[in-house]
């Protein structure tokens, strides 16, 4: 079990010709609280379970546990979960000495692009790429549980 830091940003300019790596992800939420979210997801070709505790003031930092499950059980869980299925693909792009994850969302969130940079601290240095944009790190409105709730395209 651990802690999770990392800055979130909206993304503007091509990116995707910069990553590594490319994969399709699907996710649910069985529980949305901010205290204690509980995620199923199938990213690529595995399932996963997280848990999720509330962050820090800034936003920047929380508690996350994460155990792989078999995809069958994580297709039956998502059966269950609270309305709002995250659909979106998640590119990895290494720049500098840090690896940003920029997550491209369909349906309901077609058209928001977003990167987060995971950090060995709050107050870590991190060089930015270009097409990196506005920070939204702590905007709760930009949580994947509560893009489920309050999709991109109503806002």
């Amino acid at each position: 079990m651990g802690q999770e830091i990392e800055r979130k940003f909206l993304v503007k300019g091509e990116f995707k010709s910069l990553a590594t790596k490319a994969t399709r992800i699907t996710q649910g939420y069985l529980s949305s609280v901010p205290e204690r979210t509980v995620r199923v997801r199938v990213k690529g070709e595995k399932g996963y379970i997280t848990i999720k505790g509330i962050g820090s003031q800034s936003g920047a930092s929380r508690f996350e546990w994460e155990k792989e499950i078999p995809v069958e059980d994580v297709n039956e869980l998502l059966k269950i979960c609270e309305p709002g299925i995250i659909d979106k693909t998640r590119y990895i792009i290494p720049f500098d000495n840090h690896t940003f994850e920029v997550d491209e969302f369909y349906g309901e969130n077609e058209g928001l692009i977003l990167a987060e940079v995971e950090l060995g601290s709050e107050n870590e240095a991190c060089k930015m790429p270009v097409w990196i944009g506005q920070e939204v790190t702590g905007d709760t409105r930009y949580y994947n549980s509560m893009l489920m709730k309050n999709p991109y395209k109503g806002w």
